[in-house]
């Protein structure tokens, strides 16, 4: 009598390329329908986006290489801490104090009031290349009547909040050190290549200006208190130390005042812009069908294998 053996039967899990390719050719229609759209789509997205210029200055600290400010501090540091007063810290710290500030609320704030920029921060959505006009949102800013359209909770008009205004702004400018050189470069990208600029000049000047005027201010104070302190002390020791910081805060204030580049001196100046830097057209266009060909793909696969399975 012979025996039957029966060899089981052995499924195999992976993929049959033969069949896969099948399957992509049986819905190749639907693979090239589906990539068109998304490719269309992802034209007309990038069509529809404004053009960003980036205009860029290149700075240095102006206290580096050991400046007299910079000496002046190192030499007089102790006697001023003696006298309770502060004199001022090193240039690198003072450099990247700026840098912090440069990008900090309350400066780029203070930035765009003093220079009236709310409207082409915030309602801005293009430029004009033809008559050199910045294209306005209809929608956040009446050009005729000069009044913004923004509602609050109460659905009453209302200007951009100083947030709002920050988080616009903060957006366009970039601030970056070369740690090698030591050079900072200092980058506004906008509709208009003319705004961005003179945006990049106005903000390295702006920043120059605070500085400047808030060492004034310091040594003002450290003066008007080392001048009280004559007043109470009758050791001549004492009074000879006073004497030396107060000349020292003098040429302090001297060579501020006499400093337009006080914290930055400008390298290489901000040129008008000639090129985009965005948007990426071509990389937006590519991305988009790549992606409508993947989606396709996977939906002509997984309805391929989901009523085979149902079957």
């Amino acid at each position: 009598m012979q025996n039957d053996i029966q060899v089981p039967e052995i499924y195999d899990d992976e993929i049959d390329l033969r069949e896969l390719f099948s399957v992509l050719w049986a819905g190749k229609q639907l693979i090239v329908v589906i990539t068109a759209v998304f490719a269309i789509v992802a034209v007309i997205y990038a069509l529809s986006i404004a053009n960003e210029y980036k205009a860029s200055a290149v700075v240095s600290p102006a206290q580096s290489g050991g400046s007299s400010l910079g000496k002046m501090a190192g030499q007089l540091g102790g006697l001023a801490s003696l006298a309770g007063i502060n004199i001022g810290g090193g240039e690198g710290s003072e450099t990247q104090e700026a840098m912090e500030i440069m990008q900090s609320w309350g400066f780029i704030e203070e930035f765009i009031q003093s220079n009236n920029l709310q409207v082409p921060v915030y309602a801005a959505e293009g430029w004009n290349k033809s008559s050199n006009a910045l294209k306005l949102d209809d929608g956040l800013y009446d050009i005729e009547t000069k009044s913004w359209l923004i509602e609050d909770d109460n659905g009453d008009a209302r200007p951009p909040s100083s947030w709002e205004l920050y988080q616009q702004f903060q957006q366009r400018v970039s601030v970056s050190e070369d740690k090698k050189s030591g050079l900072i470069n200092i980058s506004i990208e906008y509709f208009s290549p003319q705004i961005a600029k003179q945006w990049v000049d106005l903000f390295v000047s702006s920043i120059n200006d605070y500085m400047r005027d808030r060492k004034l201010a310091q040594v003002n104070r450290n003066i008007e208190y080392l001048t009280a302190q004559i007043d109470k002390t009758a050791i001549a020791e004492m009074r000879e130390v006073f004497y030396q910081l107060i000349e020292e805060q003098t040429k302090s204030k001297m060579l501020a005042e006499a400093s337009p580049e006080y914290a930055f001196v400008t390298v290489s100046k901000a040129m008008v812009p000639e090129e985009k830097s965005k948007p990426k057209r071509a990389l937006i266009c590519i991305l988009g069908t790549l992606l409508g060909g993947m989606l396709s793909v996977l939906i002509v696969l997984v309805r391929h294998y989901a009523f085979k399975e149902n079957n």
